[in-house]
């Protein structure tokens, strides 16, 4: 087939597609292009089904340094390696997106792949990502209810804006991705994911009434080019379960299923008790076919319980309200030899957080296809198996943790001070100690408490809350704050909400129906909005604000600023005098090319030495000062001599003595310790010395000395 071309003008930008183009093995691909950053997105279907207890989709995305016109920096190697963490968020927000749209009835797998080819420098391609996953599925065999759309919207000086450059990104105080389906005319969210300056509930409805016709526009667009290509998809065989096996599995396990999912005790008890109820169920079925008929109508009788009692009654599996939280426990200071701690409880869900401070060489090196540069905050999150009562092998941090993580940093950046105000770097890791809902939420509280605990000065503390949905339709619904296990993993959204007393800083939202209306929406941001204010009362019981002081374990970091033109003297040939400070001192130096000089030391002692030295070596010599200096080299015509660190003048042969002599060696040697005269600083900068009142004075102390031996004889 041959290729085919559409266009569509969105913003500042045309929106390109390319059906056909590459993958012609694929079930379906297009090529995406934005202004000149272009990605190639393919979907494929395995041949054959496999039952692995969830729908076996896997979505890469795949930065390509030729993509930005860049050579991989490490000296050897030059291929590409493991995703960047950018990366996979952007697979995760890919996947978040589509996945909702997959039938229940497809068990084959599915991969979708995303490809940077081209990269312009103003154009993310995560938005091309998800609108053209959507058109390679939909113009695919693959089934699919598609399509969905996404655009990025920004908040640039009070403006909104439609896919930011990265520019204007920068100084925006809102930038959030937005993917959205169709349903009956009406436009549904799907996925949300972004940051924010502390923003308003009310500016994010704003946000929302903005976007809403650019997501049509592009819904449109696709359903055209669908329409045109008109694939026929696979046809699915649906499970029917027959009357028999239901009733009978009715009249033994529904009352013990509702009595398990709702008994109301301690809540490690209960998950305990679900679990056996499972396995005592699948175990009366001896037959491998029926076990999965069994298992899949368990699944299908928890979640139509947890949906039939919470719209009906308002009563949640622990006992709880919709609006109610679970108790809250926190605590500092847990750790003494770290420089800072906290532990965030919320019900079963425990977060522990521990920061450390880092001279500002200490900040990560980014290096990737868009980003390359610094980062001095970062926030790491990990969730080993015991936190959810798991038997696991310990691997490198999963997609899901770098995601949490990365979520959790986000909500965090906009109250950390500034290089300026504080110039340590600050390193936060969150460890999970038990899970049962909300773990990012909670590193966020937890984070929050162990940077008030080490002294950061941030600008207020930062919670987080996680909210769910039970629904019928889009007109029936309860919402669900503070989410825990069952909720979330037969509820039908999750999303999860961060910020400060005043306003949102992240959000992060992913559904299991088709998508939420805007009723859902806005009563969800105002409900969380409570529940935020509500923990952060709770975490101000325990810290209200940072502590005055650093731990005594902290490094301490000073400043001084040099004469930039000074720079290469401390730094030395070769690193030599800059590594023999270091050394000597014990103390980290960092030089900005302002000249503005950090030394980073556990030790008050060996950082004042330091400070003293770099001073030394910088200090503006001025002639007719006299200096204690050291002989290092002899010449012919004089002496070399070191009056500071690393600074050293020039004794002429005539400056030597106030009389005539012969040699430099007959009154000096390598080594000597000498007052020396600073006569004059010539146009090139070299300093010239003379010792004549120093051998002037000694000459007159000899003949003194002569004399008085001369009378006593």
């Amino acid at each position: 087939m041959e290729d085919q071309t559409y266009s569509l003008k969105l913003g500042k930008e045309t929106l390109k597609i390319q059906l056909n183009n590459f993958a012609a093995l694929a079930n379906g691909s297009v090529l995406v292009e934005y202004g000149q950053t272009v990605v190639l997105i393919s979907a494929v279907m395995s041949n054959y089904e496999v039952d692995l207890g969830y729908f076996p989709l896997m979505v890469d995305f795949e930065e390509k340094y030729y993509a930005a016109g860049k050579i991989r920096g490490p000296r050897y190697i030059k291929r590409e390696g493991k995703p960047s963490d950018e990366a996979i968020l952007t697979a995760r927000m890919i996947d978040r997106s589509i996945r909702p749209l997959f039938p229940e009835e497809l068990k084959k797998e599915v991969q979708v792949i995303a490809t940077c080819l081209s990269w312009d420098a103003k154009n993310e391609p995560d938005i091309l990502g998800i609108n053209g996953a959507s058109l390679a599925l939909c113009c695919s065999n693959i089934p699919w209810n598609g399509p969905v759309a996404a655009v990025r919207v920004g908040l640039v000086n009070k403006n909104l804006i439609i896919n930011p450059s990265y520019e204007e990104r920068e100084n925006a105080q809102l930038d959030l991705v937005i993917a959205a389906v169709e349903k009956k005319g009406e436009i549904l969210i799907n996925m949300l994911e972004g940051k924010a300056e502390e923003l308003e509930e009310k500016e994010f409805l704003r946000v929302y009434e903005f976007a809403m016709p650019y997501l049509k526009q592009l819904l449109d667009f696709q359903k055209e080019i669908i329409q045109k290509q008109r694939i026929p998809k696979e046809e699915l065989k649906k499970e029917e379960l027959s009357p028999e096996l239901k009733k009978s599995f009715n009249n033994k396990y529904l009352r013990l299923i509702e009595k398990a999912l709702y008994w109301q005790g301690d809540p490690a008890t209960k998950r305990q008790k679900l679990e056996e109820l499972k396995e005592s169920i699948l175990n009366a079925y001896s037959e491998e076919e029926e076990k999965k008929k069994a298992s899949n109508l368990l699944k299908y009788y928890l979640n139509k319980i947890l949906h039939q009692k919470i719209l009906e009654t308002g009563f949640r599996p622990d006992g709880r309200k919709p609006e109610e939280i679970r108790p809250i426990s926190c605590k500092v200071g847990l750790l003494p030899r770290t420089h800072g701690s906290g532990l965030f409880q919320r019900g079963l869900t425990k977060s522990l957080s521990i920061l450390t401070l880092g001279a500002p060489g200490d900040q990560q090196l980014l290096e990737g296809m868009e980003i390359v540069g610094k980062k001095r905050f970062l926030h790491h999150y990990n969730f080993p198996p015991f936190s959810a009562g798991e038997v696991k092998p310990l691997r490198a941090p999963s997609r899901r943790e770098i995601g949490h993580g990365m979520l959790a940093e986000r909500a965090l950046m906009p109250v950390i001070p500034t290089f300026d105000e504080f110039p340590y770097t600050i390193r936060v890791v969150s460890e999970i100690l038990s899970s049962n809902g909300s773990t990012s939420m909670a590193s966020v509280c937890s984070s929050s408490l162990a940077l008030m605990d080490g002294g950061v000065p941030i600008k207020k503390p930062v919670a987080g809350i996680a909210m769910g949905l039970i629904s019928e339709d889009e007109k029936r619904f309860k919402i669900l704050t503070d989410i825990q296990g069952p909720e979330d993993h037969h509820g039908d959204m999750d999303f999860k909400i961060a910020g400060t007393d005043k306003g949102i800083t992240a959000v992060q939202m992913d559904v299991k129906i088709l998508g939420i209306t805007k009723e859902i929406f806005e009563k969800t941001l105002f409900q969380a909005k409570k529940a935020r204010g509500f923990i952060l009362q709770e975490m101000k019981k325990v810290i209200e604000k940072p502590r005055a002081s650093l731990s005594p374990y902290a490094p301490r970091i000073y400043t001084i600023k040099i004469n930039p033109e000074k720079i290469r003297e401390v730094i030395g040939p070769r690193g030599k005098v800059i590594n023999e400070i270091i050394e000597e001192c014990g103390v980290t130096i960092d030089i900005q090319p302002d000249g503005l000089t950090f030394i980073t030391s556990e030790k008050e002692e060996g950082a004042k030495k330091a400070m003293t030295w770099i001073k030394n070596i910088t200090r503006e010599v001025k002639p007719g000062e006299v200096f204690q200096g050291k002989v290092k080299k002899i010449f012919p015509f004089g002496a070399l001599v070191e009056i500071l660190p690393g600074q050293e003048g020039l004794i002429h042969i005539s400056e030597i003595a106030p009389y005539r002599i012969k040699k430099v060696e007959d009154l000096l040697k390598v080594g000597d310790l000498i007052p020396v005269k600073v006569i004059e600083i010539d146009t090139q900068g070299r300093i010239n010395l003379s010792s004549k009142d120093f051998f002037a004075k000694k000459k007159k102390c000899q003949m003194k000395n002569r004399k008085k031996l001369k009378k006593e004889n």
